[in-house]
């Protein structure tokens, strides 16, 4: 039950995400909002949620899993009820924020309380590779949920799953969970969660709208690291990435290219094949069983073959959907192939990245996680799209190259994940 509960929560968290991409011509509209307008409200949720997630973790650490897990849903909740009934676009762009809010808050603190409901490290190991996969399911549903709801209803009706859910788990929360009560408050680095917050915003805007901010972003990311460097009580320790640093990049990699495909196959399903919205949905929930199914295989898998052999397999298998999917005409096979493999990526590197993780540093390797998979999809579609543009301007043939030069990097990625002689396969999630 519990179980059940977290994992539903990742997944409206990362559904609201993608709830409104299908209704954005419908929300255009009705608000009367022009195109400047509209990228402030599609990316609002984002900025936030991938601005705040770091700072998140941290507060989870500091200040009880419970705690800041029941916050995000209270500010999460509401501010999905505002989104819902948004008179104007400042509203609903507002309300969008203030939804990323609560979520950069409840996303670590769930992953957290995870080792809450399954002390048992070889439970905690399996329901970490299916967490693994909630981020992949979430980022299905929220589409298909929306052009279900552009079809029959209001584009209003996408926030009621949000909605439903913050009703539920801030209650459930007090039964399920125990109050937990940190030794001592950790001192929150403000300096660097500033820094942070604004250079990960700056660079996911940016890698969705100007270079320039993409340059801007960079610099406050590398101006947080030399204050970290010289913090005593940093908000995010340097080497604590830099162990997990591999595992992390192919999370974003793995994202990035799952954004941009299902972005490509949907523009060619709909402007090339001539499917409705309702029909380009239906498409996407084929991939839904893979998904499912890719994360309690990776948890089989890997106190056999250790976690950095199965997240190699992962990455060529994910490559070799993406070369599946880029026969846009016939790309039903990439659309299982894909997934299944995506999923078992997501689940290894959620292992790998929560392995010798403290129990005082579960909020911080939460965070990351999140914070990778954030980054992921405005930087597949930056580069992607852009290299597929420059490639052809027959829509087609750019979205097929674009799908292949995904391919090739996950393929690259999964030759620096194989393990190496040195890595020793051990029972259980560690390697």
């Amino acid at each position: 039950m519990a179980f059940a509960l977290l994992g539903t929560v990742q997944i409206t968290l990362i559904a609201t995400i993608t709830v409104i991409t299908v209704a954005l011509p419908a929300i255009q509209r009705d608000l009367h909002v022009d195109d400047a307008g509209m990228v402030l409200v599609s990316s609002a949720y984002g900025l936030a949620f991938g601005g705040l997630l770091l700072l998140g973790g941290r507060l989870t650490d500091s200040l009880g899993r419970r705690r800041v897990f029941v916050t995000g849903m209270v500010i999460f909740g509401p501010a999905s009820v505002a989104a819902a009934l948004a008179p104007w676009s400042g509203m609903l762009m507002i309300a969008r924020f203030a939804q990323g809010i609560g979520a950069a808050l409840a996303a670590p603190a769930a992953m957290a309380l995870l080792g809450v409901v399954f002390p048992d490290p070889d439970r905690r190991g399996r329901a970490l590779a299916m967490w693994g996969v909630l981020s992949s399911a979430g980022a299905t549903a929220g589409t298909v949920l929306s052009g279900i709801a552009i079809t029959w209803v209001s584009w209003r009706w996408v926030f009621l799953a949000p909605v439903v859910m913050s009703a539920v788990a801030v209650p459930a929360a007090s039964g399920l969970f125990p109050v937990d009560h940190p030794q001592g408050r950790k001192r929150i680095d403000w300096l660097g969660a500033v820094l942070v917050t604004a250079g990960l915003a700056v660079l996911i805007y940016g890698l969705q709208r100007s270079g320039w901010m993409v340059f801007g972003g960079v610099v406050l990311l590398v101006l947080f690291g030399l204050a970290e460097r010289r913090s005593s009580a940093p908000l995010m320790p340097l080497p604590f990435l830099g162990r997990r640093i591999l595992p992390l990049i192919a999370v974003t990699f793995c994202a990035g290219a799952m954004a941009t495909g299902f972005f490509l196959l949907s523009l060619h399903l709909q402007q090339i094949r001539g499917l409705s919205p309702l029909e380009t949905s239906a498409a996407f929930l084929l991939p839904a069983p893979a998904i499912f199914a890719s994360g309690p295989l990776a948890g089989r898998l890997i106190p056999r073959l250790g976690i950095h052999r199965v997240l190699a397999i992962g990455l060529v298998a994910a490559a070799a959907g993406l070369l599946l999917l880029s026969l846009l005409d016939m790309p039903y096979a990439g659309l299982l192939v894909f997934p299944f493999g995506a999923g078992v990526t997501f689940s290894a590197a959620t292992l790998a990245a929560m392995q010798g993780v403290r129990d005082d540093q579960t909020g911080l390797a939460g965070g990351l996680l999140n914070t990778a998979m954030e980054i992921g999809p405005p930087l597949g579609l930056a580069v992607l799209v852009s290299l597929g543009t420059a490639y052809s301007h027959h829509p087609s043939s750019g979205y097929a190259f674009a799908l292949r030069i995904a391919a090739a990097v996950l393929f690259v990625t999964a030759l620096f994940s194989a393990p190496t002689r040195r890595t020793k396969k051990v029972k259980g999630n560690a390697e």
